[in-house]
């Protein structure tokens, strides 16, 4: 009889994690705080535009979404650390252009984008622009073609860094125009906008939400912008398409991803999320005085442009010759 009722008890036991493994198992995402990671520095382009749609995000969710920069290799220590995340939906990846450019600039690494990560949504673009020290005697693209020819050899164009879109769009315009110029590449934008500035570097394509301050203080002159269009911030700017680069058209894109095996549910979920972040007045609002230009798409239209760019880019990538380990 004692033998019986112990082992009742310890089937009714079993019985009782199992009812509550279940209930845990069917917990509605997200029941906890979720965690977006930003590989990229505090204060950046991209940090900038993700903690805008964190906080709309959340707040529609009823969760709190911590922010967690992890800068370092052009976002793939960030990117591989999402990459080999718990699939749960409480770690996700605010990744960038970038994430289409390191397969043909690293020989190894650790991750695999279309292996290991799972395209959630494309969220925005934010411009680039063609910028130049005031002392620089251009206001034209044109105008920067001929000082550079009359100063061969003797101008420099910084980037955030090797094989940074900053530095690729920066090499078609140099290419493009044959200017003689060295390329000096930076830890991130500001450190490069910094130098800009002060004359240390004579010119730059950078976001626009990194360069707006200097150009409406007078510290920057902008001459060109990267879109098909032009931009509402800047409307007086032309394009590189309209000053001789036709077809031109380049811009540091975002989007969302999470870890490959995430569930239908959770990235369905999250996208409609994200979505209905991207039309918040509010947001629309946050992004418009930034600069930034908001997007959206579905899962598999994001898959399908990250695969679309890794492709245009690892020509441009190839004739550079730059090459990170």
């Amino acid at each position: 009889m004692q033998y019986g009722f112990v082992r009742r008890s310890a089937l009714l036991a079993l019985a009782l994690v199992a009812v509550g493994g279940a209930a845990q198992a069917q917990d509605p995402w997200p029941s906890k705080p979720i965690t977006l990671v930003v590989p990229f520095p505090p204060g950046g382009p991209t940090d900038m535009v993700a903690r805008v749609l964190a906080q709309q995000v959340g707040q529609q969710l009823g969760q709190t979404v911590i922010v967690d920069n992890r800068p370092g290799a052009n976002g793939n220590i960030g990117n591989a650390l999402v990459a080999k995340a718990a699939a749960d939906g409480y770690t996700v990846l605010y990744n960038t252009s970038s994430i289409a450019l390191s397969p043909s600039l690293y020989k190894k690494l650790s991750y695999d984008v279309a292996r290991d990560l799972r395209p959630v949504a494309l969220t925005a673009v934010v411009p680039l622009g063609l910028v130049v020290n005031p002392k620089v005697p251009a206001h034209t693209v044109q105008e920067l073609v001929k000082y550079a020819q009359d100063n061969k050899g003797k101008l420099s164009y910084g980037s955030a860094g090797n094989g940074n879109v900053t530095h690729l769009a920066a090499f078609q315009v140099v290419q493009h125009y044959g200017i003689d110029a060295s390329h000096v590449p930076y830890k991130g934008s500001a450190p490069a906008d910094v130098d800009l500035v002060a004359g240390q570097i004579e010119f730059m394509t950078d976001t626009i939400n990194s360069v707006a301050p200097f150009i409406k203080d007078g510290k920057l002159r902008l001459l060109a912008v990267s879109t098909a269009q032009r931009i509402p911030n800047f409307p007086n700017a032309p394009t590189l398409a309209e000053s001789g680069m036709t077809g031109f058209e380049a811009g540091a894109w975002q989007g969302v991803m999470v870890p490959a095996k995430t569930p239908d549910a959770v990235v369905q979920r999250l996208n409609a999320e994200l979505l209905k972040a991207l039309k918040d007045p509010g947001v629309l609002e946050k992004l418009r005085v930034q600069g930034t230009e908001p997007l959206g798409s579905t899962p598999q239209a994001y898959g399908d442009y990250i695969q679309s760019e890794i492709k245009r880019w690892a020509g441009v990538v190839k004739s550079t010759g730059v090459s990170l380990d």
